[in-house]
């Protein structure tokens, strides 16, 4: 059954939501007494799993494909209630937000074999886009994928690198960006492949960040042999594959703003800070917080309208990731000395933030983006 934005469930929340709240009630308690606050891969491959056993590791996929075809009003809700409990993040995250979605778009039957495995976290997939002379520059990557044989064995030989995969280490297989094309354009001539991480060629290397953990790795391919059934949508068409892909992990961002929001106004009171210089700068942290979910909320509501979002991703997108780090060192300040305790959660707070200018897209090409499209300013 399709859930219909609007279906209204228990306190103002609609039908999925009050679904999901139910399920979580009765396995929270369980998997806390289990795992506590952990944050291991192990654990998030547990927590994966008790979603997939209630038919809430993917909601908005097709019912078809074992989600619950949630429109993106009620998935945001959904989100909201798995914030709510501090649920953590699922091991094959970018599985379920973008992979899998890109295999219901663009796979063929075969391919499709693993969306049931994708859900329970079997297969834990990674991207293979971000290379060390294309970061930003998407369309400018450089690993070259050489189709070779004849129609009967066709296959390709790939070669090449790439750099902060997330869940490298982890992965089981990667969804690879690739050239297959070298002459043509740099947006076209591009393909993708669906490579297990264990064939032979491939090196992994972790990455390790200033947190000290190693959430990303690069990725070295030396002559790796992928067989033609590999190849998700047309030959030489990725660059349409992947702007869906991306375009599937950029409509997070309203749930992004939703916690963001929610993160803020649950912290701030907590604080108890005598300074009047650096009180003002937590109203403003909150005032900030505020204003970025109220975009998103009103994203939210004409998507709920039946309307699109537009430029407004690229603006709440823009604002989270400058509020986060903004937030982060508002947080460590309050902390005063004590914040340079590596073990301070502040300092953590404040290192991961870092990344939120660069996560799901640059706050430079965001930038880009709304000048171009938005503003009509001539590009360069």
């Amino acid at each position: 059954m399709r859930v219909r934005t609007g279906e209204t469930g228990v306190a103002g929340i609609g039908t999925a939501a009050a679904e999901l709240r139910a399920y979580l009630e009765s396995v929270v308690p369980a998997y806390r007494a289990e795992w506590g606050d952990g944050r291991s891969f192990v654990a998030a491959l547990a927590w994966q799993r008790l979603l997939a056993d209630g038919g809430w590791a993917a909601p908005s996929w097709p019912v078809w494909a074992g989600g619950r075809g949630l429109e993106v009003v009620d998935r945001v809700q959904c989100d909201a209630e798995l914030a709510r409990v501090d649920a953590p993040m699922p091991a094959g995250v970018l599985g379920l937000n973008n992979v899998g979605p890109a295999l219901i778009l663009f796979g063929d039957t075969g391919q499709r074999e693993s969306l049931p495995r994708i859900l329970r976290g079997e297969e834990i997939w990674c991207q293979g886009f971000s290379e060390p002379e294309a970061g930003s520059d998407l369309a400018g990557l450089r690993t070259r994928a050489e189709l070779v044989g004849d129609d009967g064995a066709a296959g390709f030989v790939v070669n090449g690198q790439k750099v902060w995969t997330s869940a490298g280490m982890q992965g089981t297989h990667l969804m690879l960006l690739v050239r297959t094309d070298p002459a043509a354009p740099k947006h076209r001539g591009i393909s993708v492949l669906l490579v297990p991480m264990d064939s032979a060629g491939i090196e992994r290397r972790p990455l390790r960040q200033i947190t000290g953990e190693s959430e990303f790795a690069e990725v070295f391919f030396t002559d790796v042999q992928v067989p033609r059934t590999a190849l998700l949508g047309p030959l030489h068409g990725g660059w349409r594959v992947t702007m869906a892909t991306l375009g599937y992990e950029r409509s997070g961002v309203l749930s992004l703003a939703a916690g963001l929001q929610r993160e803020v106004e649950r912290l701030v009171p907590g604080l108890r800070v005598s300074d009047p210089l650096l009180r003002e700068e937590i109203l403003r942290r909150w005032m900030d917080a505020r204003l970025t979910g109220l975009l998103g909320a009103r994203a939210l509501a004409a998507l709920g309208e039946g309307g699109k979002p537009g430029a407004a991703q690229s603006v709440i997108k823009a604002a989270w990731s400058r509020t986060t780090a903004e937030l982060g060192e508002t947080l460590l300040r309050v902390q005063g000395a004590d914040g340079l305790l590596a073990g301070n959660p502040a300092a953590q707070r404040f290192l991961r933030s870092r990344s939120s200018t660069i996560a799901a897209g640059t706050t430079e090409i965001m930038k880009n983006l709304l000048a171009e499209q938005v503003l009509g300013l001539p590009k360069g």
